[in-house]
């Protein structure tokens, strides 16, 4: 989540995106992000706001998950 950030926020600065670590958050962040190139209105993006969401979303569903798994296993 925090790479999304951090990618999202070097949009601010001219030529963020063209150093090496600009390179290497693009490698890990555009995939995921270009799942969601849907949410735009005009030149403005929202990829990375609706990338965020799901993410909190398969966290939540993951750690339910895990607390099932663990309370079937220890009988809770």
């Amino acid at each position: 989540m925090l790479a999304i950030v951090i990618y999202a926020l070097m949009s601010w600065f001219p030529n963020a995106y063209g150093t090496a670590f600009g390179r290497f958050l693009g490698r890990i962040v555009e995939p995921f992000e270009r799942l969601f190139n849907f949410a735009s209105i005009g030149m403005i993006s929202f990829a990375p706001v609706v990338a965020l969401i799901v993410l909190t979303f398969v966290q939540g569903g993951i750690s339910y998950v895990g607390r099932l798994l663990i309370e079937f296993a220890y009988g809770y």
